[in-house]
């Protein structure tokens, strides 16, 4: 089959053909009919220092997908044959205090698909069937395959209060746009964006931002103290990892506000803990991944109630075969989210051609 491969340390990533796998005891066999790229997915291309860190190579890279089940492991008969499902890329042990305590999300033991054993880049993937979550079989594929990526959004929204309160969400990639839309299903009273790119700022806008701005061109310290009458915002969501951003969106918290961190540094960021956290009398949450399982039943309340509709999120759709035009249309930052398709009949829209 094939696959899209990390074979060293180092810039850069190929496609190569590898056996397809078979799955062991207590696990499924999916063939991956969709699959999405994330920022982590660009850290891991460019080999920056989180990427040599934390990646084994070799391996299959990749981690959001969605497929349909055509094989069971020794043990295993659910999910059904055939049934279309998104994957929880974190492999937890199930055994250790955080899992068995609700916390699985920061099981120390937690393997991650695409980065400590082999992804969804591929035609095929083994996963545990725990990690199978199985979707309505009408869901658009593009929509199934981003929903762990989504997953991040609406855990990030859904720690802090957000409800009747102002949120300021830094970074606008698709995460951001997304964590937007989970605001204010969630009944944010107002949402203002960050962001350097026009056009993911125009598509925050259309999801549902009350007030942009490119930090490029503009203060945001000056144009959301403006629009607040001085008083700052109750939330702060940093999805950006940018230094920048993040003392943007601390000096604009308010004394007693909530920040939630999502966004990845590649390297130590300098922090003033007196003014930006003793003395506001601020509170931190670092976010991790999604929490098994209830933010996936967060997901799937706002995407069946229709409170959250992330097709505007869906940008560009490419071949597998056209990877490397789709990763550096991704870092681009002129996109949304960028889906990829081993078969490209499979494509629930036009795909863009390199």
């Amino acid at each position: 089959m094939r696959a899209i491969v990390k074979h060293s340390p180092g810039p850069g990533l190929e496609m190569v053909d590898v056996p397809i796998p078979t799955p062991g005891p207590g696990e499924v066999r999916i063939q991956v009919k969709a699959t999405s790229i994330c920022g982590t997915d660009l850290h891991i291309r460019s080999w920056d220092p989180w990427a040599a860190e934390h990646v084994i190579t070799p391996l299959i890279v990749g981690h959001e997908m969605c497929g349909i089940v055509e094989a069971h492991g020794e043990g295993e008969t659910l999910p059904a044959l055939g049934s279309l499902v998104s994957v929880e890329s974190h492999v937890v042990c199930g055994v250790c205090a955080w899992c068995r305590t609700a916390k699985g999300h920061l099981c120390p033991e937690t393997q991650i698909l695409g980065v400590h054993r082999n992804g969804v880049y591929a035609e095929y993937v083994c996963v545990p069937a725990e990690n199978a979550w199985v979707d309505p079989p009408d869901m658009p594929l593009s929509i199934a395959s981003l929903q762990e990526s989504f997953g991040n959004a609406v855990h990030t929204a859904s720690v802090p209060d957000v409800s009747g309160r102002k949120v300021l969400v830094t970074g606008c990639g698709p995460v951001g746009v997304m964590a937007i839309a989970a605001v204010k299903a969630l009944g944010a009273r107002s949402v203002y964006a960050t962001d350097v790119s026009d056009f993911r700022l125009d598509m925050a806008a259309r999801i549902g931002a009350d007030v942009i701005v490119n930090v490029s061109r503009d203060s945001p310290r000056e144009m959301i103290a403006k629009e607040t009458d001085g008083e700052g915002v109750d939330v702060l969501l940093e999805m950006s990892g940018a230094p920048t951003a993040l003392a943007d969106g601390l000096s604009l918290l308010k004394y007693g506000g909530e920040a939630a961190l999502l966004g990845l540094f590649s390297s130590p960021v300098a922090f003033d803990f007196d003014d930006n956290l003793i003395f506001k009398g601020a509170t931190l949450h670092g976010i991790a991944g999604r929490r098994l399982w209830d933010t996936w039943y967060q997901m799937r309340a706002m995407l069946r109630s229709g409170a959250v509709d992330l097709s505007p999120v869906v940008t560009h759709r490419f071949a597998l075969d056209d990877y490397e035009a789709a990763f550096d249309l991704m870092a681009s930052g002129e996109c949304g989210k960028v889906v990829m398709f081993p078969d490209p009949d499979d494509a629930d829209g036009p795909l863009t051609t390199p």
